[in-house]
């Protein structure tokens, strides 16, 4: 997908289509947590639900990326692949999904 401007002037937030699958980088790792962990490229994701979609953020990577996608695209883990390389890069914390 072409990518398209975001209302941030971050040079940590970028987003591609419309609507716009938007992936934000920087962000303080998860802690533990009881939601939905699945790997995707040997990448771990907590998928969590949004009202017209859903966001996938890294787990066990400090710091962490979110990608939020719009319902139109259908699960969040379907558009992670494109993100692998960005992810395997970040270090480690030690946490992983179980």
């Amino acid at each position: 997908m072409p990518r398209v401007d975001t209302s941030s002037s971050s040079p940590s937030v970028a987003a591609w289509g419309d609507p716009a699958i938007i992936a934000r980088c920087g962000l303080a790792p998860l802690a533990p947590t009881t939601l939905s962990c699945v790997t995707v490229d040997g990448v771990d994701w907590v998928v969590r639900s949004l009202s017209d979609g859903s966001a996938a953020t890294t787990y066990g990577t400090d710091p962490a990326i979110e990608v939020l996608v719009p319902q139109r695209y259908g699960p969040a883990p379907l558009q992670l692949p494109v993100f692998t390389v960005a992810a395997r890069a970040l270090p480690s914390n030690g946490r992983q999904c179980t």
